[in-house]
């Protein structure tokens, strides 16, 4: 086995290390300031320095490094992995600097899988080029999401449009302004079977019947950073026939398409976030003095660091062979690999950002770090693209088939 990273991605690697050392990072200051300064806290990617940072990303060639194909940098899932790592290290700032943020990358991975040419002229270029967001409307408030099939949103066909209605929520993206398209599902054919009752279609923002109702918050945080996420309701919108992704039925399917890269994407950010956090938990032990000694030479000081290196260690390791294998045998072939990897990750990263707050100790939990508003933005990996329940019985289930068969 070969732990080295290829020419191409060690070059990306530098480019874009210098780029989060000379830009992002000092930008991250002024980047709160500016937003903060917005009549519309929600419109958080148009203050200039993310225009300037973007600009400098696409000069450097760090631009939608997460697709692959024609329309992205061509990247297979081992290449982008450590990329996407470095960008969780300024999560609510890199990211969208590199356009390879989410809700946006799914969507895009959507359209250009799924979507018509038309779709994709439509919508797809102007989000590849950045000039627009876009958000992922599937979870809903009266129904266990958890189980995608519950989705009670109605999307009804008459003559040459589809009428929609329903509510959803946990719409990430969707206060953004800039948000201009929504990718929506919801039932065409209750009557069909379990899985492919559901279907997925294009919502332009400004289509009479959408509306926001509320921003949502997270332990308090209205994390406007991302655009928020909003409560929505659809009432009587009507959109063309045309705006069907892929047929009648394949909401499903494609959901699930949609899915897997999205796990492992907030699963390779969630590292860069963890490894943040033990930095700033060794500088925060050697600077602080208790009982007559640097904390840094407390014993159990140096048990959450080493326990935190190897623990992050070993995640890197098995999050790397999903995006091998993703590169291989394909997302169906990696199925328990992705599973186990979006149910470890979001625990791993959570108990190292705990020992980190507890070490920085009131001042952890404070607005003058980074670290409490971390913990709240992973503690939602617990639920994002299905909840650890879900994954657990699930990768299960295949662990006992496989068993049962090998017996």
């Amino acid at each position: 086995m070969d732990f080295a990273y290829d020419a191409r991605t060690e070059e990306l690697r530098a480019s874009l290390l210098d780029f989060m050392d000379t830009h992002v990072y000092p930008a991250e200051p002024v980047f709160r300031e500016q937003v903060s300064q917005l009549d519309n806290r929600w419109a958080w990617d148009s203050v200039s320095i993310m225009t300037e940072l973007r600009a400098e990303a696409r000069r450097r060639g760090l631009w939608n490094l997460f697709l692959p194909g024609e329309e992205g940098a061509g990247l297979t899932n081992l290449q982008y992995a450590p990329l996407a790592e470095i960008t969780g290290r300024s999560g609510h700032l890199a990211p969208a600097t590199l356009n390879c943020a989410a809700p946006d990358t799914g969507n895009m991975e959507v359209l250009a899988q799924f979507g018509t040419e038309e779709q994709r002229k439509e919508w797809l270029e102007p989000l590849l080029d950045g000039r627009i967001r876009s958000a992922f409307a599937m979870t809903e408030p009266d129904v266990a999401s958890s189980d995608a099939t519950n989705i009670s949103t109605r999307i009804e066909r008459d003559g040459d449009d589809y009428v929609l209605n329903g509510r959803k929520w946990w719409i990430t993206g969707a206060m953004n302004p800039n948000c201009r398209i929504f990718i929506v599902m919801g039932k065409t054919d209750p009557t069909a079977s379990r899985h492919q009752q559901q279907s997925m279609i294009l919502v332009p923002r400004d289509t009479p019947g959408v509306e926001i109702i509320r921003g949502m918050e997270v332990f308090g945080y209205d994390d406007h950073d991302h655009g928020g996420h909003a409560e929505m309701r659809f009432t009587d919108v009507r959109v063309p026939a045309t705006n069907l992704i892929g047929g009648e039925g394949y909401g499903f399917a494609i959901a699930q398409a949609r899915l897997g890269p999205g796990r492992i994407h907030h699963c390779m950010r969630a590292i860069g976030v963890a490894e943040r956090a033990i930095e700033a938990m060794c500088a925060r032990a050697e600077e602080r003095v208790a009982f007559g000694k640097p904390l840094s030479e407390q014993g159990v000081i140096r048990d959450w660091i080493a326990e935190s290196r190897v623990k992050l260690e070993q995640l890197r390791l098995l999050v790397l062979k999903t995006a091998w294998l993703m590169d291989t045998v394909g997302n169906k072939g990696a199925h328990t690999e992705i599973q186990a990897i979006k149910i470890a990750t979001p625990a791993t990263v959570q108990w190292i950002l705990d020992k980190a707050i507890q070490v920085h100790g009131a001042a952890g939990v404070s607005q003058d770090f980074s670290l409490a508003a971390a913990y709240a933005g992973n503690r939602t990996l617990r639920f994002a693209d299905g909840p650890d329940e879900v994954h657990k019985n699930a990768l299960a289930k295949n662990e006992l088939r496989k068993h049962r068969e090998g017996r």
